[in-house]
């Protein structure tokens, strides 16, 4: 059985909703980097950086970092539909979850934890980082809104793992707001990746639409 540590609303909901398109077995546990219990200090003995999602898989391995547990899915599961099955649209999927591990999840625990950063600045310093990464985070969804289009979701015809993970994301720090100014169209596919039933089910249990 796989082992999921995460929280609600944290970025383990995407890897939630996958197992469940996966058709598989799995346990969540829930276990935060900030908690002091058992569920937490588990969590670390199997990623040291004590960070969620972290999925133990049947064997006992252990994979982190969203984007690689829901490529790992994708690929050992092709019926889940995680990723698409034409070779050029599944690099194309690969590369849209790796953009936003690099460019729109890293910013959050800027703006979440910026002491992590600054530990010695003063509470103005640390606000005009907090509002300097936020901007940049939503131009970087402007751009990943640009240059990845839906078909009419970013997986195909239905929605995957990279509709999955944008969709859980931008739930963060009034990134949705921003898209409904900045990009109107973005915004609506999100929208329709919430309601849609391969989606629904779990995200609905973090996020009561």
């Amino acid at each position: 059985m796989y082992q999921l540590f995460g929280c609600r609303q944290s970025g383990s909901s995407a890897v939630e909703v996958a197992l469940c398109l996966c058709e598989v077995a799995y346990q969540r546990v829930d276990a935060y980097s900030t908690q002091d219990n058992d569920a937490a200090k588990e969590l670390e003995a199997l990623n040291p950086l004590k960070q969620v999602p972290t999925l133990q898989l049947p064997d006992g391995s252990v994979l982190t970092e969203a984007a690689a547990i829901l490529i790992h899915l994708g690929l050992t599961f092709p019926a889940s539909k995680l990723l698409p099955q034409d070779p050029a649209q599944r690099a194309q999927a690969i590369r849209g979850l790796v953009y936003i591990a690099a460019n729109c999840y890293t910013p959050i625990g800027i703006i979440d934890f910026p002491e992590r950063w600054l530990d010695e600045a003063d509470e103005a310093t640390r606000q005009r980082l907090i509002s300097g990464t936020q901007q940049r985070l939503y131009r970087n969804w402007a751009r990943f809104a640009d240059q990845f289009p839906a078909r009419p979701f970013l997986g195909g015809d239905e929605p995957g793992a990279l509709d999955i993970l944008a969709a859980v994301i931008t739930k963060w720090r009034n990134t949705r707001e921003a898209m409904l100014s900045a990009r109107p169209a973005f915004h609506e596919l999100l929208e329709r990746i919430d309601h849609h039933p391969r989606v629904a089910p779990v995200l609905s249990l973090h996020w009561p639409l």
